[in-house]
């Protein structure tokens, strides 16, 4: 299906969101100002990146962990069109898992955000957080069908067959700091997602090695004569160890604006080593639609 552009319907469309006071992702603001792939912490030590054709971006962030990032994948037309689309198409948040388990998670946390699921027929069924949503089939959304093949014109070699569509419907919705290994993605899953409409920060951390026991868990009974002098080095140890786990998150964390129209794909370890979220922010006061296509293994 052939995405057109209607303007003569914007001008209604809009006008309807204003008198029913939902505010417009055109009108992000400040909030469209562009951070790029900024790193917390020293400029020195952000990640190696490689400019490629038409704005791509390779970002390496080490040991096999690879991001791409495209800001304008989508043309500014073509993206309004298929926000608008979406927008009206998404349904609801759907529904809880049949087990007491699931029905217990989400009536405890809400899931932030609205829901859609697309994927091949003969995929197993998706559950996550106490969710379990229905899933449709690309026929259902014709105009996703064109935007998947853009997607794997765009990432030659890739493979795709599901998407999870989530709609922000403003500052107060996100996602909390996750990564998307599940087995049924595979040892080493590429993600690939698509922005539209009002920008949002994205942010990366690298997951914490598992340490072995602190210095002193081990001390075991020592003699009165022993203490200040155990107590004195497990002191020096934690404050060296607080030191090296504050450079660690110094280093290791980085952000990046989601612009309207972009893509952003998370390739090799990124999932196994790296942690992502989408955080709460004040200032975005207007709808965005993310598209996230995942490669499930059968």
């Amino acid at each position: 299906m052939q995405l057109k552009s209607q303007p003569g319907n914007r001008g209604n469309i809009l006008r309807k969101r204003l008198k029913n006071g939902i505010p417009d992702a055109r009108d992000c603001g400040s909030h469209w100002e562009t951070l790029g792939g900024r790193t917390r912490g020293q400029t020195n030590d952000s990640p190696p990146h490689q400019d490629l054709k038409g704005g791509k971006r390779a970002i390496d962030l080490g040991e096999g962990s690879e991001l791409i990032y495209v800001p304008r994948f989508l043309p500014q037309h073509r993206s309004w069109t298929l926000f608008d689309y979406l927008n009206r198409e998404i349904p609801g948040p759907g529904p809880p898992s049949a087990s007491l388990a699931g029905l217990a998670s989400r009536l405890a946390s809400p899931l932030p955000r609205d829901t859609c699921y697309i994927a091949d027929q003969g995929l197993p069924e998706l559950q996550y957080s106490g969710y379990k949503p229905t899933a449709h089939s690309w026929g259902d959304y014709p105009p996703l069908k064109d935007i998947l093949e853009a997607v794997l014109e765009a990432l030659p070699g890739s493979s795709f067959n599901s998407l999870l569509l989530n709609r922000y419907k403003g500052g107060s919705d996100y996602v909390a700091w996750h990564s998307d290994d599940e087995k049924l993605y595979g040892p080493a899953p590429e993600i690939a997602s698509v922005s539209l409409g009002c920008e949002r920060d994205f942010l990366l951390r690298k997951k914490k090695p598992t340490r072995a026991a602190p210095y002193g868990k081990h001390l075991g009974r020592k003699k009165a004569s022993q203490l200040g002098t155990c107590n004195s080095e497990l002191s020096f140890h934690t404050k060296s160890m607080a030191l090296e786990t504050a450079q660690e998150n110094c280093l290791d964390q980085h952000s990046l604006v989601l612009k309207h129209g972009s893509l952003l794909a998370m390739r090799g370890f990124t999932q196994r080593d790296w942690l992502h979220s989408i955080p709460k922010r004040a200032k975005a006061g207007s709808i965005r639609i993310n598209l996230t296509f995942r490669q499930v293994q059968i």
